[in-house]
């Protein structure tokens, strides 16, 4: 479920910037869409601004909600204890490590010092 939201996010997200990138600025220098010639004179430069502005609004309102869906399932997937994650499922009792036995003669023989 996490994977296919992800992937509807991805795509929204990609369309939204394409739709913002192809707005004009108030400027009207770095806008890519909206000229007579610029869509092929399939829109008036007036529909086509109102056509982007309702699909930026469209897509901004799909981002939210998907990234309000991912969070709910991010919520709803984890453990709301850290009791609830032990693993196996069940509680064991803890178990002391067996204290490790000294052997009886040294290892290694002394190390003689200089007299010095």
């Amino acid at each position: 479920m996490q994977s296919v939201l992800a992937a509807i996010e991805l795509i929204v997200t990609i369309a939204l910037v394409i739709s913002i990138l192809l707005q004009r600025s108030e400027g009207g220098a770095l806008g890519m869409g909206g000229g007579g010639a610029g869509l092929g004179g399939l829109f008036s430069p007036r529909g086509a601004a109102d056509t982007l502005t309702r699909t930026t609004a469209i897509l901004a309102v799909l981002f939210f909600a998907t990234s309000l869906a991912l969070t709910v399932v991010a919520l709803h997937s984890r453990p709301h204890s850290i009791l609830d994650s032990a693993p196996g499922g069940t509680e064991q009792p803890l178990s002391l490590p067996k204290p490790v036995q000294q052997p009886s003669k040294p290892l290694l023989p002394p190390v003689p010092t200089p007299h010095g």
